[in-house]
C-alpha cells in the first residue's frame, strides 16, 4: 500500500492520465427525492441492480465484545447507513468478530433484508474454502450472501468454481475478488481478463490513484461492478488533513468534511459502484454517507484541485 503522504508528482502524474477516462464512461444521475439529499445508486453491471454508492466496512470497528461499550455504538452506525439510503455492509472471517457482529446486529434489529452483505473468503483448498464460507453464513445468520469474494486471490481457481455452483444455487447472488495493494494488480488484471466477475473490490483514493490507470477502465469493459476499500488512503491521509481548514472549493461540491471530499473523488470515478469507509461511529457514518448524494465533479475539477491537497 502506498504511505499516506502527500501526492508525489509521480502519483499526480499518474492520477493526471487516469481522469481522462472518466469521460468515457456514463455517470447516473442523482436519484434524490424532491428537497431531500438521498444516496444516489449506481447499477450492477450483470444485472443492472441499483446499489447505493457508499457503505460501510467492518474492518477493525465491528471487531469488538458483545456489550462492551464499542458494541454499544453499532447500531447507530448501521442505522446512519439504512437511514442515508446505504445498504452494504463488506465483512470478512479474516476480521475477528466482526461477522457474528454484523450478523447479530441485523438479526436483533429485524434488518437483514435492508443489507447488502458482502464477505469474503480467504483460505487454501476447496474443502477449507467451502468449510470457511459455511461458518459465514452461520456468523451472519443468513441463509444468502448477497456477494462472496475471493480475497487477496487466493486459491480463486477453487473458490470460484465453487461460488459459480452456489450462485447457481441461489446461495450468493454475486461473486468477485478483491485486492488491496499496487503490488498485486498484474496478477488481479490477470483474473479480471479470463473469469466473468460480478464484483472486483480495490484499493482506490487520492494518494493511491493507480487503480485508475488500468483495473478500474477493465472492469467497466468486463461488466464487473468495483467497491472501492480504503478510499482514505488507509486512514493516514484523512488525519492529516482533518487538521487543516476545507478548501473554498469543497463547498462546491457540496462538502463539509474532509472524509467527504476524498469519498467524493473516489465516486467520481464512473467505474465505481460503491465505497466500503470503515467506521464504528455513528456520526462518522452519517457524514461518510452525505457523500454519496448530490453531483460528482467531474475529471476537470479535480485536475484543478487534487494538487492542492
Amino acid at each position: 500500500m502506498p504511505s499516506a503522504r502527500a501526492l508525489t508528482r509521480s502519483q499526480f502524474l499518474h492520477l493526471g492520465a487516469a481522469l481522462p477516462l472518466f469521460a468515457t464512461l456514463p455517470i447516473l444521475a442523482p436519484a434524490q427525492s424532491p428537497g431531500v439529499k438521498r444516496m444516489n445508486t449506481r447499477p450492477i453491471p450483470s444485472t443492472r441492480e441499483a446499489l447505493p454508492v457508499v457503505g460501510c466496512g467492518t474492518w477493525i470497528g465491528f471487531d469488538v465484545a458483545t456489550g462492551s461499550a464499542e458494541f454499544q455504538r453499532l447500531p447507530g452506525v448501521i442505522g446512519a447507513l439504512f437511514a442515508a439510503g446505504g445498504s452494504v455492509l463488506d465483512s470478512s472471517p479474516m476480521y475477528g468478530r466482526s461477522e457474528s457482529v454484523t450478523g447479530d446486529l441485523l438479526a436483533t434489529s429485524n434488518q437483514r433484508a435492508r443489507a447488502f452483505l458482502a464477505t469474503k473468503v480467504w483460505t487454501s483448498g476447496r474443502d477449507a474454502g467451502i468449510a470457511q464460507m459455511e461458518q459465514s453464513f452461520q456468523r451472519l445468520r443468513t441463509e444468502r450472501i448477497d456477494l462472496m469474494q475471493v480475497h487477496n486471490l487466493l486459491d480463486w481457481r477453487f473458490h470460484l468454481k465453487t461460488l459459480r455452483g452456489w450462485k447457481d444455487k441461489g446461495r450468493v447472488r454475486y461473486l468477485g475478488i478483491t485486492h488491496y495493494t499496487a503490488s498485486a494488480y498484474p496478477d488481479v488484471e490477470a483474473v479480471l481478463r479470463a473469469e466473468p466477475l460480478d464484483f472486483l473490490q480495490i484499493n482506490y483514493s487520492l494518494d493511491a490513484p493507480e487503480a485508475a490507470q488500468r483495473l478500474l477502465p477493465l472492469a467497466a469493459e468486463r461488466g464487473a461492478a468495483v467497491i472501492v476499500n480504503m478510499p482514505f488512503g488507509g486512514g493516514g491521509l484523512l488525519r492529516r488533513l482533518r487538521g487543516r481548514p476545507l478548501p473554498a472549493w469543497a463547498t462546491e461540491i457540496g462538502c463539509t468534511s474532509w472524509a467527504q471530499v476524498l469519498i467524493k473523488f473516489v465516486l467520481s470515478h464512473p467505474a465505481v459502484t460503491c465505497t466500503i469507509p470503515g467506521t464504528s461511529q455513528p456520526e462518522h457514518m452519517a457524514d461518510n454517507a452525505a457523500a454519496g448524494a448530490g453531483e460528482f465533479p467531474d475529471a476537470d475539477f479535480w485536475r484543478r484541485n487534487a494538487a492542492l491537497l
